[in-house]
């Protein structure tokens, strides 16, 4: 299994990571032409991790989304279902404590949290709703939950631009720097079929999130969510 499909079995998404898990921050960097360290710096800022509290980062990888966290002071909580990535992160960052779990059967007591957050994985998730209700399910009263995910411009002309680069740069980019090129047609499938910006608001309100925000990166390349468990 070189890719998954759309209907995002676990087992073939878990597979997929598994197998681009050496050069994935990397390619990310490339394929991003460097905007993934800017959203991820706003991911830091939104979270607002303070010292003692303790943070889940769902859909880690390799950890290295959890560092900005842990230089804050907070205790974090890498988590992924790719064992593929957490041996790599294992060897990047010995001291993180990774953590092997399923976005939709966390193993987690409840209101554990402070702040649950996920960067690039919700789409790759099989059940949307089921995980917003395990991140809500394990984040304690008045604890927050930021979902920095891709989405879809918002400027018409821009948007197909960018959905051309998706489908036909992206695959050759990709072939050149990634050891699955593969799975990098997925990702940018995965992409065009995830839900506009309002269509996740409603699902965060639906799960039980309340204060629901969002706000664009890059055009609405990438958006920012935000919500609030109510006390």
């Amino acid at each position: 299994m070189t890719r998954a499909s759309l209907d995002k079995q676990p087992h073939e998404v878990a597979s997929m990571f598994d197998g681009v898990a050496a050069n994935y921050d990397l390619t990310n960097d490339v394929l991003s032409l460097g905007q993934d360290r800017r959203w991820r710096k706003e991911v830091a800022k939104a979270v607002g991790a303070r010292p003692a509290e303790k943070v889940l980062d769902l859909a880690a990888g390799t950890g290295t989304s959890s560092l900005p966290f842990t230089r804050t002071g907070a205790y974090v909580v890498p988590c992924d279902f790719s064992l593929g990535m957490l041996r790599e992160g294992k060897k990047r960052h010995p001291w993180l404590p990774l953590t092997a779990g399923d976005a939709t059967k966390l193993p987690f007591r409840d209101g554990v949290f402070d702040a649950v957050t996920i960067s690039f994985g919700l789409r790759n998730v099989q059940d949307t709703d089921g995980a917003l209700r395990e991140l809500h399910r394990v984040t304690r009263p008045g604890g927050r939950v930021v979902i920095c995910e891709f989405s879809h411009p918002t400027w018409a002309p821009f948007r197909t631009v960018y959905e051309e680069y998706l489908m036909r740069a992206l695959p050759p980019v990709a072939r050149a720097v990634s050891s699955n090129p593969d799975a990098y047609v997925y990702l940018a499938e995965s992409i065009q079929s995830w839900p506009e910006q309002a269509e996740l608001a409603r699902l965060l309100q639906k799960a039980g999130w309340s204060k629901v925000a969002w706000r664009n990166l890059s055009g609405g390349v990438v958006a920012l969510h935000r919500a609030t468990k109510p006390q």
